[in-house]
Order: structure tokens, then C-alpha cells, then sequence
């Protein structure tokens, strides 16, 4: 499992130039929503980490909007950098 950004805006997940197995996963801090976005092979990956961090405060995992192929893909494409 890779970031590709932590703590982010969610609207960053409708990024066309993201790879099509990248995940957008909500959950909470301190009752404050915060958004990462995240690409694994599997689901099951990202859930297995959120889980093991953040249990019950785990809200939602879902594919973004991503449509290149993760081979072909080069992380240079995303404008805006880590926070």
C-alpha cells in the first residue's frame, strides 16, 4: 500500500490522472473527517491498515476517479504535493 496523499481535500479523489487502483478512504480524528488517498493492489490492504489504526472511525473506502493503468502511471502527474 502506497500514500499518494494524506490528509487531503476529497475532491482531489475526481483526478483522472490518479491510477485506477488508487482509494480514497474517510475516517475520523477527534471527530474531525480526514481523507487519504491510497493505492493498493487489493482493498482488503487498505482495510486491513485503516482497521488495525483507526477501528470504529473507519467510515468509508472507494475507488476514485482514477483511470490509468498503475504501470503506466507516473506520480509526477499529480499537481499538488503531500501535506
Amino acid at each position: 500500500m502506497r500514500f499518494l496523499h494524506e490528509d487531503c481535500d476529497p475532491e482531489l479523489a475526481d483526478n483522472k490522472k490518479l491510477p485506477n487502483n488508487s482509494f480514497i478512504v474517510e475516517y475520523l480524528e477527534e471527530d474531525i473527517p480526514h481523507f487519504d488517498i491510497v493505492q493498493a493492489m487489493k482493498k482488503v490492504e487498505i482495510f486491513d491498515h485503516y482497521w488495525d489504526n483507526y477501528r470504529d472511525k473507519l467510515k468509508n473506502i472507494k475507488q476514485t476517479a482514477g483511470s490509468i493503468n498503475p504501470k503506466l502511471w507516473n506520480p509526477e502527474n499529480i499537481t499538488e504535493k503531500n501535506k
